[in-house]
């Protein structure tokens, strides 16, 4: 690890574990909680009922691993809730809101093709603030800054952004006219727009340029639409004349989704650096932490995305296809091969910023036939030498050029970014 501050990665048997991945990865000032399937701990079974028993059995666990490392619910900054069903969201929306006592964390909700363990109706993954850090930083009492703004759509269950240290997470934005409430008139490129414009507006309400942005999530609900959007996208990339020199464009991820709240065709989340802290952090210059964006000719390069952008300590890395650089071309074989050209084109841009895979501190894989989980398994694991990453793992009904596989990762990033953060 670079930079002296180490990565605590922990398990408790109050919650499922798994043999590839840790349940809780905390590194300074964030915890990152694997995916939680519906499943009893102690009798490693999905548990029996509808989805509101599966939800609060998700939830249960997240407490449980929460509640583990001397947190409460309330430090959760980020929820992700995957369903078989988006027709369930009322019914899981029931069950969450009584785990949050004072306030609802950022949160994405979407439809998947497939969840592990075949039965499952809902997974749920967590981002939690960490305000004790990890050695050897000292603890320190950071508030946590959760905020909603008129200027775009409001939720019963969830806060526009919620700040913590040096990063914002944004709720995902659906193509929502605040003044309305209703789904804006048009195709995606209309409804692509309506969710930029939707996370523009929240970041002016808190004073933070779109440019601060270090990475987005694209759920797309037909993939073949990615065309129109990107078109859109480029208008909104890069936004300030000092993005525009360098050309900077945030890490991304697309991901199929098989249905979206109010039957969306698209939806966009984002995660954004925060320059000048949570108190009692010391306000700085906004650019006084320098996002760090870097790509190498060791893995696929793209004018969409930045391969890696780092703040302050952490990088996240844009999600891999199973692509040979050298070629351009899709490796050969099934999933195995292509799981392990992901994680190889990974490997290539960890290493590119003088970092390695053990520093990864979360995945994230797309699964085309989440039968092939397995045999993606076999692979993953000769990747780690130390502890494993927390992770999630989803099906989807498509991957861009009809890969079987993509990945992407948040990687700990100990050494800070400029002038040391």
């Amino acid at each position: 690890m670079t930079g002296g501050i180490i990565k605590l990665s922990r398990n408790t048997d109050n919650a499922p574990k798994s043999a590839v991945s840790t349940q809780t990865v905390a590194f300074s000032h964030y915890n990152n909680i694997s995916a939680q399937l519906p499943v009893d701990p102690k009798t490693g079974n999905i548990v029996v009922g509808s989805v509101k028993e599966q939800a609060k059995q998700c939830l249960e666990n997240i407490k449980a691993i929460v509640e583990s490392i001397d947190h409460v619910m309330d430090d959760v900054v980020k929820i992700n809730v995957f369903l078989k069903n988006i027709s369930d969201i009322d019914a899981v929306d029931e069950v969450y809101a009584t785990f949050f006592q004072n306030y609802f964390p950022t949160r994405t909700t979407v439809a998947v093709a497939a969840l592990p363990m075949g039965d499952a109706l809902v997974q749920m993954d967590a981002l939690i603030s960490n305000g004790e850090g990890t050695a050897p930083q000292e603890p320190c009492d950071l508030i946590k800054l959760a905020r909603n703004s008129d200027d775009a759509p409001k939720s019963a269950v969830s806060t526009h952004t919620v700040a913590f240290s040096h990063y914002n997470n944004i709720s995902a934005q659906l193509p929502v006219d605040p003044k309305t409430g209703e789904i804006v008139a048009g195709g995606v490129k209309e409804q692509a727009a309506q969710c930029l414009r939707n996370i523009k507006a929240i970041l002016e309400s808190i004073d933070v340029p779109f440019d601060d942005i270090v990475k987005a999530t694209i759920f797309l609900k037909n993939l073949a639409d990615i065309d129109a959007v990107n078109e859109v996208y480029t208008t909104f990339f890069p936004d300030s004349a000092i993005a525009r020199t360098v050309a900077y464009v945030p890490a991304r991820t697309i991901v199929s989704a098989a249905a979206l709240p109010m039957d969306a065709l698209v939806q966009i989340d984002v995660v954004v650096s925060h320059g000048d802290g949570t108190p009692p952090q010391e306000v700085e210059d906004r650019h006084g932490i320098v996002i760090k964006a870097n790509n190498t000719e060791n893995a696929p390069l793209s004018a969409l995305y930045t391969q890696t952008v780092a703040f302050s300590h952490y990088n996240h890395i844009a999600a891999q296809l199973p692509l040979d650089p050298k070629t351009g071309e899709f490796v050969a074989g099934g999933a195995k091969e292509q799981a392990e050209q992901c994680l190889n084109n990974i490997k290539a841009i960890v290493e590119s910023i003088d970092h390695v895979m053990d520093d990864i501190v979360k995945v994230n894989i797309q699964l085309k036939n989440i039968a092939d989980l397995e045999a993606v398994n076999e692979i993953y694991a000769t990747f780690f030498e130390g502890e494993l990453p927390a992770r999630t793992t989803v099906g989807v009904a498509e991957i861009a050029m009809d890969a079987l596989v993509q990945i992407d990762a948040v990687v700990s990033n100990g050494e800070g970014t400029p002038p040391q953060a």
